[in-house]
């Protein structure tokens, strides 16, 4: 349903951006972004946008830096990292709520149902 893909090794202030393949969610309206776990810590999100309207919801530190996008053409999903920290090294992965952004608690992990795999991101000083 979901491919992440897109991750790499870059410098600090450099930037990345990661891809999501979708498929097989029928539904116009839903919820799609990325979170992010490094080891030892909980899964924590990243951004999550609204299909229906683009609203996007914003985890810490990342507002201003990163941005998402959808070519609804290809049915892919961005996450533009640019401004990179050593901070934002971790794997990150794809999520989709079938239900509508605004219908969801976006940080939450229990209420993504789909996932892809997680792509390492690595950001070195």
């Amino acid at each position: 349903q979901l491919q992440a893909s897109g991750g790499g090794s870059v410098q600090a202030g450099g930037s990345l951006r990661l891809s999501c393949a979708v498929s097989g969610i029928t539904s116009d309206d839903y919820a799609i972004g990325w979170f992010r776990q490094v080891p030892g810590k909980e899964r924590e999100g990243v951004l999550i946008m609204s299909t229906e309207d683009g609203s996007t919801w914003y985890g810490d530190g990342v507002r201003g830096r990163f941005t998402i996008s959808r070519d609804n053409d290809r049915g892919t999903v961005y996450l533009q990292m640019n401004s990179l920290t050593t901070e934002d090294t971790a794997v990150y992965y794809c999520a989709a709520s079938s239900r509508s952004w605004y219908r969801i608690r976006s940080w939450m992990v229990d209420e993504y149902e789909y996932w892809g795999r997680g792509t390492q991101v690595t950001v070195s000083s």
